[in-house]
C-alpha cells in the first residue's frame, strides 16, 4: 500500500499555473498577499493570473466594493461583495470567444493578522469562486479561519498556504470533505482553525453544509459549530459576540417537554439577573459530539434530524467537542465578558464534580474550577425525581462526594447555583424512555411528551426514512428490521 504524497504549496501552485484551462484573479483586503505570491514565485503565472489587487486603503476599498453598514471589513458580507464584483469584471473584460476552454476563478480574502501587542488574534474570510467546466455557472467555497501563530508574518504565510491549498483542491477534488482536509496540507491544526464553511453552486449539488460543519468538529478542525434557527451554519462570533449567553446541554434525542420547561424556567430566572439585558440574550442548545456518538460512530442522519427539530422550534444549536463543562464555559468566554448562564440537570451537576474527569489536568479538578470561578457564569439547576417513591433532588441535597463538597459549597453559598421552578406535569418525562417508545412504534404513548409539532416531524422523518406507516402494528416484521438510529 502506497502512502499519499502531499505536494508542497509551490508544487500545487505550479501545477495550477501549468494548466492552460484555469485563469482568474486574486484580490485581497489586509494580509492575504501571500496567496498570489505563491503563484508568481513558481513561474508560468501569466497563464493563470489575469489580475492581482490589494485594496488596502479603506476608502479605496469602499470605492470598489461599497461601504459596509456595520464598518466590518473582515466579514463574510465583504468577501461575497468582492467575489461578486470581481467575477463580474472577469466575465465583462475577457472575451469568452477567446477563452472557450477556460475555467474562470476569483480568489478573494479579507484577513486581519495579530496586532503588535498581541491583544487581537488574527482571523479572516477566504473564498474561491470557480468553474469546474467552462460552460457551467460558478460555484463558491467559503470559509472562516482563526489564525493561531503568534507572529503576523507567520500568519500571513499560513494564509498563503491555505489559499493555495484551496485553489488546488477545488480544481482537482470533487468531494468537499476531501477539500476541507487538504487545506491542512503542509500545515498543522495548531496553526489555524476553520470554524465556518459554506459551499454553493453546481460543483456541490446535493451537499448539505450542515454535514460539512459536522466534519469540522469530527476532524478537530474546530471545537464547535453553530446553526441559526434557519438551520444555516454561522461563524460563532457573529452569534455570540458580547451576548448574555444562556446554554442548555443535552442529547435532545428527542427534545421533550421537560427540556422546554427547563429552558423556560431557566430563561425566566436568567432575565431577573441585574447583569442580564433581555434584548442581549442568546439561547444555545448544545450537543456534544460524544452524544452524537452514543451508538458508536456519528450517525449523520441522526445529527440532521436533531438539528432540524431544534431549529424548527426556533432555537440556535451548537455542536461541540467539549465533554467537560469548564471547557464549554472557557470557549464561550472568548466571545463575551457579559454574564452567562448554564441550565443543567442534577446528573450533569453531579458529573461536574467527579474528580475522575479531571485526571488529565496537572491541577486536577482545582484547575478546572479555577476557570469556572473566574468566569461570570451562573448555574440553573432543574430538579430530579428518580422514581415516584423517592424525594426530589435539588441544590440542597444533591449527592456530592465529601472530598469536593467544599468546592460545591463555595459555588452554592456565593449564589452561583440557583434552583429552578418546575412543572410537576412534565418532571417524569425522560428522553430515553420516549426514544424506546418511538423505536417500538408505540403510537399514542409518547406524542404528548414532546413539544407541539415535534411528533409530526418525527413521524414524517420515520415514514420518509423507513418507508412505512407508523400506524402499523409494532410487532410487524417491518419494525424488526428497521434501523434503530434515525431519531
Amino acid at each position: 500500500m502506497t502512502s499519499k504524497v502531499t505536494l508542497t504549496a509551490g508544487q500545487k501552485a505550479l501545477q495550477i499555473n501549468l494548466d492552460d484551462s484555469i485563469y482568474g484573479s486574486f484580490v485581497e483586503i489586509g494580509a492575504g498577499q501571500e496567496v498570489a505570491r505563491n503563484f508568481f514565485m513558481v513561474g508560468s503565472a501569466s497563464g493563470t493570473i489575469a489580475k492581482t489587487m490589494s485594496a488596502y486603503d479603506k476608502d479605496f476599498s469602499d470605492a470598489i466594493y461599497g461601504k459596509e453598514a456595520k464598518g466590518r471589513y473582515v466579514s463574510k458580507l465583504r468577501l461575497e461583495k468582492m467575489l461578486d464584483h470581481e467575477y463580474k469584471l472577469l466575465e465583462e473584460r475577457l472575451n469568452r470567444d477567446n477563452y472557450k476552454d477556460t475555467r474562470f476563478f476569483i480568489f478573494a480574502d479579507t484577513v486581519s493578522t495579530i496586532n503588535y501587542s498581541k491583544t487581537f488574534k488574527g482571523h479572516g474570510w477566504i473564498g474561491l469562486r470557480f468553474q469546474r467546466t467552462p460552460e457551467e455557472k460558478p460555484s463558491d467555497f467559503i470559509l472562516h479561519v482563526k489564525l493561531n501563530d503568534q507572529d503576523a508574518k507567520l500568519q500571513q504565510e499560513t494564509v498563503g498556504i491555505i489559499g493555495t491549498n484551496l485553489l488546488h483542491a477545488c480544481f482537482t477534488q470533487n468531494d468537499p470533505k476531501v477539500i476541507l482536509k487538504s487545506l491542512y496540507d503542509n500545515l498543522s491544526k495548531d496553526q489555524f482553525e476553520i470554524n465556518m464553511v459554506e459551499v454553493v453552486g453546481p460543483a456541490f449539488e446535493n451537499i448539505d453544509n450542515r454535514l460539512l460543519s459536522l466534519t469540522l468538529v469530527k476532524e478537530r478542525m474546530t471545537n464547535a459549530v453553530i446553526f441559526n434557527p434557519d438551520g444555516v451554519n454561522q461563524q460563532p462570533s457573529d452569534i455570540l459576540y458580547k451576548k448574555n449567553i444562556l446554554t442548555m446541554r443535552g442529547s435532545f434525542r428527542p427534545v421533550t417537554k421537560v427540556n422546554i420547561d427547563m429552558l423556560e424556567k431557566g430563561l425566566a430566572s436568567f432575565k431577573e439577573n441585574k447583569k442580564v439585558e433581555e434584548k442581549n440574550i442568546q439561547i444555545l442548545f448544545e450537543i456534544t459530539l460524544s452524544n452524537l456518538k452514543a451508538d458508536g460512530e456519528v450517525n449523520e442522519q441522526d445529527f440532521l434530524d436533531r438539528v432540524d427539530i431544534l431549529c424548527s422550534l426556533g432555537y440556535t444549536v451548537m455542536i461541540s467537542n467539549y465533554k467537560k463543562f469548564y471547557k464549554i464555559i472557557e470557549y464561550l468566554s472568548q466571545f463575551t465578558k457579559s454574564r452567562m448562564g448554564l441550565i443543567l440537570g442534577v446528573d450533569n451537576l453531579v458529573d461536574m464534580f467527579e474528580e475522575q474527569y479531571y485526571r488529565n489536568l496537572n491541577g486536577g479538578i482545582m484547575e478546572a474550577f479555577g476557570i469556572i470561578f473566574t468566569r461570570d457564569i451562573r448555574f440553573y439547576l432543574y430538579p430530579y425525581k428518580p422514581t415516584d417513591n423517592t424525594g426530589l433532588l435539588n441544590s440542597t441535597n444533591i449527592p456530592i462526594h465529601p472530598r469536593v463538597k467544599g468546592l460545591y459549597n463555595y459555588l452554592h453559598s456565593n449564589g452561583r447555583i440557583e434552583d429552578l421552578n418546575f412543572n410537576t406535569d412534565v418532571l417524569g418525562i425522560f428522553s430515553r424512555e420516549i426514544l424506546k417508545r418511538i423505536r417500538a412504534c408505540e403510537v399514542g404513548t409518547w406524542e404528548d411528551s414532546v413539544p407541539h409539532g415535534v411528533a409530526e416531524i418525527i413521524k414524517e422523518k420515520l415514514e420518509n426514512e423507513g418507508g412505512f406507516d407508523l400506524k402499523v402494528d409494532a410487532s410487524s416484521d417491518i419494525f424488526k428490521n428497521y434501523r434503530s438510529g434515525i431519531i
